[in-house]
């Protein structure tokens, strides 16, 4: 009977890893998109023949760069400590 209740815990751990991993996956696809837009927008719109231009594009393109590292190092975080969840899941209690 425990070992029932206890595989039924774990598969709905499981289930709402994976619905929480479709929602960041939807999420994360729609600001590339917005975010991609932007920039276009920006890079469209801007006369690169002027200095001041030029420098607020360097600006922004610089500091999203750092946004999405630090992004991405974040991702790599919890992507390592689900991992680490889920493998002390599966290993069975001695």
């Amino acid at each position: 009977m425990e070992s029932n209740k206890l595989a039924e815990i774990r598969a709905d751990a499981l289930a709402r890893i994976v619905r929480s991993e479709r929602w960041f996956k939807a999420a994360f696809f729609g600001g590339a998109i917005f975010e991609l837009a932007f920039l276009a927008a920006l890079l469209l719109t801007a006369d690169l023949s002027s200095r001041l231009d030029r420098l607020v594009v360097i600006g922004v393109i610089g500091s999203y760069t750092l946004v999405l590292l630090g992004l991405v190092a974040v991702a790599a975080y919890v992507n390592r400590s689900v991992l680490r969840v889920l493998r002390a899941i599966e290993v069975p209690a001695e």
